[in-house]
């Protein structure tokens, strides 16, 4: 049985002017990576800010253009369809945004943001209403909030519309870009709770992407570790967590653990994705380098059962703080 997503080499590069007279550069924001999620799986994507994560979602639902790899969703090629044939694609798989407020239209109720996608696609004829009324509830949300505009609601509530307007159109498929991200703790909470239950009932799948190791533990079945646009561990859940094998995911960890920012446990900011490091690309920050790691790629190495990780010390010290 095929992946319901999977993606193969991929790449996405961003040309960007470096400075006046001085041409143009490439950022590298996805570079060379493969990872599948499967029907009913929730996919961790971790990483800092500026890893790509963001990136590698939308590229999965072909909503940036690929530079080179593959693309597939329930084994067909979707890499370079045209918007016709990518059409009906769309309501097996959707996003929810990172910035729900930027992400509904502030001149638009909740019912019409809700309802949009039911319009677009033709679904619901006749009880469009009722339809969007149904969907406010399965969040969590009551018939009153229909008429509201987003600037009324707290950011809870509108991280519930944008799973509602994401739900509209029944995908089996959620990109999930940092869907607790800007909630106080109590909120996060809520929201966990409320993905958890949808993906049970509705037997979804995730590609869950946030910076932050403690909040893909409440979902995650595997998690994907990405640094500077690679993917450096991935693996099941409880593996990853128990034993983490790369220096980069046990640094995460315990920035998780200390509940500071995955910056905070290493030194230095991440290199400019313009002009990553020769060989392996954690090396300049890495308490464990060695020489060989300025010029050496590490390929991925087997660390358990569906536990890889791209490290020449993989494993070296891998115990969870």
């Amino acid at each position: 049985m095929s992946p319901l997503a999977q993606v193969e080499d991929l790449a996405v590069h961003y040309p960007v002017e470096v400075g006046l007279g001085r041409g143009k550069a490439v950022v590298r924001a996805v570079d060379g990576v493969s990872l599948s999620v499967e029907k009913g799986e929730v996919l961790g994507l971790v990483g800092e800010s500026g890893c790509g994560k963001t990136t590698l979602g939308r590229a999965l639902l072909r909503l940036v253009e690929i530079t080179a790899g593959k693309v597939f969703f329930d084994g067909q090629d979707i890499t370079r369809v045209k918007p016709a044939q990518l059409r009906p694609l769309r309501r097996r798989m959707q996003l929810t945004f990172q910035d729900p407020a930027g992400a509904l239209d502030p001149r638009m109720t909740v019912g019409e943001c809700v309802g949009e996608a039911l319009l677009v696609h033709a679904l619901a004829n006749g009880a469009r209403p009722a339809r969007v009324e149904a969907l406010l509830s399965q969040v969590g949300l009551g018939p009153e909030m229909v008429d509201r505009f987003a600037h009324e609601l707290s950011g809870g509530q509108r991280q519930r519309v944008g799973i509602a307007r994401a739900l509209a159109v029944e995908p089996e498929l959620l990109v999930l870009d940092e869907p607790t991200g800007g909630l106080d703790v109590s909120v996060q909470a809520q929201v966990l709770n409320l993905l958890s239950d949808l993906q049970q009932r509705l037997k979804l799948a995730y590609l869950f992407v946030s910076h932050d190791l403690r909040v893909v533990a409440h979902l995650a079945d595997r998690v994907a570790v990405m640094y500077l646009g690679q993917v450096v561990e991935l693996g099941p859940a409880a593996s990853v967590y128990a034993s983490p094998a790369h220096p980069y995911t046990r640094a995460l960890l315990a920035a998780s653990v200390a509940a500071g920012t995955p910056g905070a446990v290493l030194e230095g900011e991440p290199p400019s994705p313009v002009a990553p490091p020769s060989g392996c690309r954690f090396h300049p920050r890495c308490p464990l380098a060695l020489e060989a790691c300025r010029s050496q790629v590490p390929k991925a190495r087997e660390m358990g059962a569906g536990h890889t990780v791209s490290c020449l010390r993989a494993g070296e010290g891998a115990k969870r703080p």
